[in-house]
């Protein structure tokens, strides 16, 4: 059962996965929230954990950074391990003043000029979307935990270092100001993807790292044990999917 990136056998991977960007990310949440966390793939150093939440199995796993590398994790979960759920949690960087640091930013939908899609299967539109369900999901989770959300359309980019010529508006302002991106990442266009072309369902949550906007800027420790928000939405919504 195991794949090049993948070690796992069949039945050691649960049907919903939690998946931030960082490998140590994924550890801390299975050592701090799952009962009894066994590892199940540590190739190429991409952690793995399957434990219990409230009784209910679940997975986590780190997915590396950028498209091509979620894409291929995302892809191999649903088509070779069974996993129907795929909810991301990630760092973001702002774009608007509407998302502030620290802030909690649910994905609407992800725009993009990458060519993933279009290289997998053919498709030309610039935008993907998460599973309706898992965003109600999340949302009745919030709610319950009394943690406020903020929701719209974010940037999945290709290009962390851009050097950019363009001035008054520069390009990510142009992609706040058309595009109604309210921050930027690097992976959940092709985790969409991935769901709608194998039928599956996927969403993201996201914490805002740093910001266009402001000065303020995460550290990279924060970024692995701090951003626990979105770790108790998902964990509140993978319980009851």
């Amino acid at each position: 059962m195991a794949t090049p990136h993948n070690q796992a056998e069949k039945g050691q991977i649960a049907k919903t996965v939690l998946m931030p960007g960082d490998p140590l990310r994924a550890q801390f949440i299975a050592q701090t929230f799952l009962q009894k966390p066994q590892l199940f793939n540590q190739v190429r150093g991409m952690l793995g954990y399957t434990g219990t939440y409230q009784d209910k199995p679940i997975s986590v796993m780190g997915s590396g950074m950028g498209m091509p590398s979620i894409g291929i994790y995302s892809y191999e979960l649903y088509s070779q391990y069974g996993v129907e759920n795929i909810i991301r949690i990630g760092s973001a960087g702002s774009y608007s003043a509407q998302a502030k640091l620290f802030d909690v930013v649910l994905a609407k939908a992800a725009y993009s000029e990458s060519s993933y899609a279009r290289t997998q299967n053919g498709e030309l539109s610039p935008i993907s979307y998460p599973s309706a369900e898992l965003n109600d999901a999340l949302r009745q989770s919030a709610g319950e935990l009394g943690i406020s959300m903020v929701e719209g359309t974010i940037h999945s980019s290709d290009v962390f270092y851009r050097n950019d010529p363009s001035q008054n508006p520069t390009y990510w302002e142009r992609l706040r100001d058309e595009q109604g991106c309210l921050a930027v990442e690097m992976e959940s266009f092709a985790l969409f993807h991935n769901a709608k072309v194998l039928g599956k369902r996927a969403a993201c949550l996201l914490t805002i790292s740093d910001s266009f906007v402001s000065p303020e800027i995460t550290t990279a420790l924060q970024r692995q044990q701090s951003f626990t928000d979105m770790m108790k939405i998902a964990l509140g919504a993978a319980v009851k999917l």
